[in-house]
C-alpha cells in the first residue's frame, strides 16, 4: 500500500472529470501537494495508508473553486463609492483614490483579507489585475492560494509606476523572478483597450509571447465602451486586440458583456478564456454577457466575482446562482444554463479559462490537491434528494451557501480547518484594515467637502495664476456695435462665430466656486463659400470658477481671479453624476468674438447675443488677460474708451456673469 499524506473519506466527492463522476462515499488521497487517488471510499483505502484521515461523512468533496477576474486588493475599498455608473465609478473614484492610498502595505493587507474571504466561500484560485502585483503574489504564497497575477499596464501614471515603459518592466522582472513558483503564475494585465494604446498592446503581446504569459484584459464591458472602440480603433473591443495579435498568447478576457456574434466565433478559434461576472455586471448596469452563446461555440467560460469595490464581495456561490438564473430570465427559458454547467464554470471550465485545466480544476489522479469540502447540515441544506446526478449540482448551486464550506486545502496544505483559517492572522487583518479604512475616509472627507481639491482629484486641470479685467454691457444692436468695431482703426487678430452651450454646476456657495462645462461649436468655412460651405468646429472645456471680484474699476469694470480650467475629456453626464451639483443652469448664446490690438494691448471683445434662457438680451463683453496692480489699472483705462467708441453706454454695464443673470430671470 502507497503512504500518503492526507486522506478524505466518507463524504461524497464531485470530480467533475470528464464522465462527471461523483463517489458516494468516495475518498481523495493526497501525497506531495497532488491528488493520488480518488474514486470510491473502499478502494481508495484499499490502495493507500495514511496517518492523517479525515472523515468527512455526509459532507460533499469538491474541486476549489476558481474566481475567474476579481481586483482582490480593493477589498480596502468596498463600499467606498457606490450605486453610480461604470465610468463614476472608476475614472472619479476608485483610481484618484488608488493614485492616492495604493502602496506595497496596501496591497499586502488587501490581499490577505481577500485571501480570507474567498477561503471562506471556498475559492482555492483565483485571476488578479492590481498594481504591485509582486507584493500581491508575496503575501498569496504566504497564505497558500494559487493565483494568476497580472501586473496592471496603463497609458498614463499608476500608483506603482510613472509609465507605462515601466509598467512592462515590473512586468518582465516579476515574470522572470515567480515564473516556476508552484502557486504564482505571473501575467501582463493591460487594463483595457481605452486605457492603453496600440503600441502597449502590441508590446505586451510581444512579451506575452516570449515568457509564454497569460494576458488578463477587460474587453467589451460596456456598450459605451464598444462604441467609443468603434470611433476610435474601427472595430469593436474584440476584434480590435486580434488585429493587434493578442489573441496568440493565452488570452483572459474579463466581462465580454457586450461582445458581438463575430467576435465569439473569434474567440472560439483562438487560445482564449472569458470571465464571466455577473454581479459586477448587475451592480453597474453593464448589461447581460451572452454566456449561452459564448459556451455553445466552445469559448471556455469561468466565473469571477470581479474586485470588492464593484461587486462587494467575493462569494463564489452567490455568483454562481446570478451566472445560473440571468439567462434563464433573458431568454425566458428555465432551462438556460443549467446547474451543473454552471458548476463547470466554477471549477473545471473556469480553470481551462485559466489555461490551467491540466492541473486544476477537477478530482483527477495527478493534478494538483485544491479540494473543499461542503458541509450539508444547514437549515437551507435541508433535505437532500438523490433522484437523479444533478441533485448535487442544484443543491451546489442553488442552496449550497459560503458558510457552509467546511475545510479547504490548496496544493495538499490545508489552509481552513473547521472553518479557522490556519495561515491568516484575520483579526490583525482586519484591524490594519480598518485604519487604512480610516486614512481614506479623512481623505475622501475632505475632498467631498472641497470643490477644488475634488476636481483636482480627476486631474487634466491647470491652474493659471492671472487675473482679468472684463466688463459687460447690455446692448441692443449688436449690428452696430459690430459695424463701429469694423470702422475703428485698430488690428483685428482674430474673428469667431460659434454656438456656446454652457451648464453651470452650482453648489450652495460652497468655497464660492462653482463649475462651467461648455460645448462651444465653432463655425469653420472657406471665405466667401456661403452658410452651405460652413463646417462646425466643437470643443470642450470644464472650468472651474472662482467667483471672486478683485476690485472694480469706473464704468462697472471688473478684476476678477483666475480660473481652473481643463479640456474635458468625459460627457456631461459624467460631471453631471461625478460633482453632483446642488443646481444646473444652463445658457445657450450666439458669440462673434474678435480678438484685437488697441493702443498696443490685447482685447478680446465678445458679442453674445443670448437665446436662452430667453429674454435675457444681448449683451457685448470686453475682456484683456492682466499681470500686475498697474497694468490692471492702465487696460481698465483701455476699456472705458473703447466702450465709448463702440457707442455703448457705461450705465448698461452689469456685474453679474450670465449664470447669475440667467438664475434671476429664472426668479
Amino acid at each position: 500500500m502507497r503512504k500518503v499524506d492526507t486522506l478524505i473519506t466518507g463524504g461524497a466527492v464531485v470530480t467533475m472529470n470528464a464522465k462527471r463522476d461523483v463517489f458516494s462515499p468516495g475518498a481523495v488521497a493526497i501525497k506531495d501537494g497532488k491528488i493520488v487517488a480518488v474514486g470510491p471510499e473502499e478502494r481508495v483505502q484499499q490502495l493507500v495508508e495514511c496517518e492523517n484521515v479525515v472523515d468527512v461523512s455526509g459532507k460533499l468533496v469538491i474541486p476549489g473553486f476558481v474566481n475567474a477576474h476579481t481586483h482582490v486588493p480593493m477589498t480596502l475599498l468596498r463600499g467606498l463609492a457606490d450605486d453610480l455608473r461604470l465610468d463614476v465609478w472608476l475614472l472619479g473614484y476608485m483610481m484618484p483614490v488608488e493614485r492616492e492610498f495604493v502602496s506595497p502595505d496596501f496591497v499586502d493587507v488587501g490581499t490577505r483579507l481577500g485571501c480570507a474571504e474567498m477561503l471562506l466561500s471556498g475559492v482555492t484560485t483565483f485571476n488578479d489585475m492590481y498594481y504591485y502585483e509582486e507584493d500581491v503574489a508575496k503575501a498569496t504564497a504566504d497564505v497558500g492560494m494559487r493565483a494568476v497575477l497580472g501586473q496592471t499596464v496603463l497609458k498614463f501614471p499608476s500608483p506603482d509606476a510613472a509609465s507605462y515603459e515601466e509598467s512592462l518592466e515590473l512586468c518582465r522582472g516579476f515574470i522572470e523572478r515567480w515564473h516556476d513558483h508552484e502557486l504564482i503564475t505571473p501575467a501582463i494585465a493591460p487594463h483595457a483597450p481605452y486605457t492603453t494604446t496600440d503600441d502597449i498592446l502590441t508590446d505586451v503581446r510581444d512579451l506575452a509571447l516570449e515568457t509564454d504569459s497569460p494576458i488578463h484584459i477587460h474587453l467589451s464591458e460596456t456598450a459605451l465602451e464598444v462604441s467609443d472602440a468603434k470611433r476610435d480603433f474601427g472595430a469593436p473591443p474584440i476584434e480590435y486586440v486580434d488585429r493587434l495579435g493578442l489573441t496568440e498568447a493565452k488570452l483572459i478576457a474579463a466581462h465580454c458583456v457586450h461582445i458581438e456574434p463575430h467576435e465569439i466565433k473569434l474567440l472560439a478559434g483562438v487560445s482564449a478564456g472569458v470571465a464571466h461576472n455577473p454581479s459586477s455586471n448587475l451592480k453597474l448596469a453593464s448589461g447581460f454577457a451572452p454566456v449561452v452563446e459564448m459556451r455553445e461555440a466552445g469559448i471556455p467560460v469561468g466565473i469571477g466575482t470581479d474586485g470588492p469595490a464593484s461587486n462587494n464581495d467575493l462569494d463564489m456561490f452567490e455568483e454562481a446562482r446570478l451566472a445560473s438564473f440571468l439567462p434563464k430570465a433573458v431568454k425566458a427559458d428555465p432551462t438556460a444554463l443549467p446547474a451543473q454547467d454552471v458548476f463547470a464554470m466554477m471549477t473545471i471550465e473556469g480553470a481551462k479559462a485559466l489555461h490551467m485545466e491540466q492541473e486544476i480544476g477537477s478530482l483527477e489522479v495527478g493534478k494538483l490537491a485544491d479540494i473543499v469540502v461542503v458541509d450539508q447540515d444547514a437549515p437551507h441544506a435541508t433535505p437532500r434528494f438523490h433522484l437523479t446526478p444533478n441533485n448535487v449540482y442544484s443543491h451546489l448551486v442553488y442552496a449550497a451557501h459560503a458558510s457552509d464550506v467546511r475545510h479547504v486545502w490548496v496544493h495538499g496544505r490545508q489552509l481552513l480547518r473547521d472553518r479557522e483559517l490556519l495561515t491568516v492572522d484575520l483579526p490583525a487583518v482586519q484591524a490594519r484594515a480598518r485604519e487604512i479604512a480610516e486614512k481614506i475616509n479623512d481623505f475622501m472627507t475632505q475632498r467631498e467637502g472641497s470643490l477644488l481639491v475634488k476636481t483636482i482629484a480627476i486631474g487634466g486641470f491647470e491652474q493659471r495664476e492671472t487675473f482679468e479685467v472684463q466688463v459687460k454691457v447690455r446692448a441692443d444692436d449688436l449690428q452696430g456695435v459690430e459695424k463701429r468695431l469694423q470702422e475703428l482703426d485698430m488690428e483685428v487678430i482674430k474673428h469667431s462665430v460659434r454656438q456656446q452651450f454652457d451648464t453651470y454646476f452650482l453648489f450652495g456657495g460652497r468655497d464660492n466656486r462653482y463649475l462651467r462645462y461648455r460645448e462651444d461649436n465653432q463655425l469653420v468655412g472657406q471665405e466667401g463659400a456661403g452658410p452651405a460651405g460652413l463646417t462646425v468646429k466643437p470643443s470642450y472645456t470644464l472650468i472651474l470658477m472662482e467667483g471672486i471680484v478683485e476690485r472694480e474699476y469706473q464704468d462697472s469694470i471688473i478684476l476678477s481671479r483666475s480660473r481652473y480650467t481643463a479640456t474635458a475629456t468625459y460627457s456631461l453626464r459624467f460631471y453631471r453624476e461625478y460633482f453632483n451639483p446642488d443646481q444646473e443652469v444652463e445658457v445657450v448664446k450666439w458669440r462673434t468674438r474678435y480678438r484685437v490690438n488697441y493702443e498696443g494691448d490685447e482685447f478680446a471683445i465678445n458679442l453674445d447675443n443670448i437665446t436662452r434662457p430667453q429674454g435675457l438680451g444681448s449683451f457685448v463683453e470686453i475682456k484683456a488677460r492682466t499681470w500686475s496692480a498697474s497694468d490692471a489699472e492702465k487696460k481698465a483705462g483701455l476699456i472705458s474708451r473703447l466702450l465709448r467708441e463702440l457707442g455703448l453706454n457705461p450705465a448698461n454695464g452689469v456685474r453679474a456673469e450670465y449664470v447669475q443673470l440667467a438664475e434671476q430671470a429664472a426668479i
